[in-house]
C-alpha cells in the first residue's frame, strides 16, 4: 500500500512540474533593422504594427535593433556583420542598395527585404516565385516609375523646362534610376540636370548651391541616401520656391510638393508577414516576393500656393492624399 502511494505521489508531482517547465517564458526574437534614416521610419513603423496584428508585440514577443546609418552606405557591411554575429534571429534591410550591400557582409542570416527595384536583376534572389536563398520580401518596384513622376510633375508645371537631381554614382539602382529620367526628359522635352553626390555632405552642399533661376524643381530618383535627406531636400526647396516630386506619397505631409509611389508604412507593413513567418521557422526560400500593384499619389495644396502653382483639376482628381 506504501509502495502504491508513493508511486501516486510521484505521478502527481510529475503532471505538475511538466506544465511548470512548458510555462517558462521564451525569450523574445530578435530582429536586426538597417536603414538609412529619414522616411525610411515610416516603413520601421508599419513594421511593428503589422507584427502586432500577427501576435507579435514589440519589446516583448520580438526586439527590434534598428541601425539608422543616417544617409551613410558605406556603414550598411559593418552593421550587418555586427548584427549576424550578435545572433539576431533575421535582418530586415530597407531599399535594394542596403539589402545588396548586407547580402554581401553576411553569411548564414535570413534577410528580409523592402526593395524599389528588381530583386532578380540585382541578385537577390534567383527568382519572385522561387527565391532559392536566404533573402525574401517585397519590391515595389519604385525606380520603374521615375518617368511616370516627371510626366506628373510636367502636367502640373506646363512650362516646366530643367529639373535637378542627386544620386550616389555608387549605387546602380540609382545610376539605372537616372538613365530611365534622362530618356523620360527627352521625350517630354525637359533637361535633367544630374549631380551625384557620394556622401550625405555633398549632397547637402550640392542642394544648397541649387539655383532657381537655373532650375524649377527637384525630381526623385531611387537613392537610399538621397531618402535619408529628403526633409532638408524639402525645405531647402520650399525656401528656394522649387517644386519638389519624391516617390512617397506620404511625404507631402512633409511639405513636398508631390509624391507618387508606395506608402512606407504599408511596404512595412507588409513586410511584418515575411518577418514572421521567417521567426517561426519557414525559410526564406520558400517565401515568393510580393510585388506592390497599388500606387498612390499625393498633393500638398500648402505647398503649392507657396510655390505660386496652381494644381491642374485632373491631377487633383487622382490624388489619393491632399494636403490642404
Amino acid at each position: 500500500m506504501n509502495n502504491k502511494i508513493f508511486l501516486c505521489l510521484l505521478a502527481a508531482l510529475a503532471l505538475a512540474v511538466v506544465p511548470a517547465a512548458h510555462a517558462q517564458p521564451r525569450k523574445p526574437y530578435r530582429v536586426g533593422v538597417i536603414h538609412e534614416g529619414g522616411a525610411y521610419f515610416d516603413a520601421v513603423e508599419g513594421l511593428k504594427d503589422g507584427l502586432k496584428e500577427l501576435g507579435l508585440q514589440p519589446g516583448k514577443d520580438v526586439v527590434l535593433e534598428i541601425r539608422d546609418l543616417q544617409g551613410n552606405p558605406g556603414a550598411v557591411g559593418d552593421a550587418a556583420r555586427s548584427l549576424e554575429q550578435s545572433k539576431v534571429d533575421v535582418l530586415y534591410c530597407l531599399s535594394s542598395s542596403v539589402t545588396i550591400a548586407a547580402k554581401a557582409a553576411t553569411k548564414d542570416i535570413p534577410i528580409v527585404f523592402a526593395i524599389g527595384a528588381d530583386a532578380v536583376a540585382d541578385g537577390l534572389v534567383t527568382s519572385l516565385a522561387r527565391p532559392g536563398g536566404r533573402l525574401t520580401g517585397v519590391s515595389r518596384l519604385s525606380s520603374d516609375f521615375t518617368a511616370k513622376r516627371l510626366e506628373i510633375l510636367k502636367e502640373i508645371i506646363p512650362k516646366l523646362h530643367r529639373v535637378a537631381t542627386f544620386y550616389s554614382p555608387s549605387n546602380s539602382v540609382a545610376v539605372r534610376a537616372a538613365k530611365m529620367a534622362q530618356e523620360a526628359g527627352r521625350q517630354l522635352k525637359v533637361e535633367i540636370e544630374e549631380q551625384p553626390v557620394g556622401s550625405v555632405a555633398e549632397l547637402r552642399q550640392a542642394m544648397s548651391k541649387l539655383d532657381p533661376k537655373h532650375v524649377e524643381a527637384f525630381v526623385y530618383v531611387s537613392d537610399a541616401m538621397v531618402t535619408s535627406q529628403s526633409k532638408f531636400i524639402i525645405d531647402t526647396a520650399n525656401a528656394k520656391k522649387l517644386a519638389t516630386m519624391f516617390s512617397d506619397p506620404e511625404i507631402v505631409t512633409q511639405g513636398a510638393l508631390v509624391g507618387y509611389g508606395v506608402n512606407r508604412y504599408d511596404e512595412g507593413k507588409l513586410s511584418a508577414k515575411y518577418v514572421q513567418r521567417v521567426l517561426t521557422g519557414t525559410s526564406p526560400r520558400e517565401l515568393p516576393v510580393e510585388s506592390f500593384s497599388r500606387f498612390e499619389l499625393g498633393i500638398n495644396l500648402q505647398t503649392a500656393r507657396k510655390l505660386g502653382i496652381t494644381i491642374p483639376q485632373a491631377v487633383l482628381f487622382r490624388a489619393d492624399k491632399v494636403v490642404e
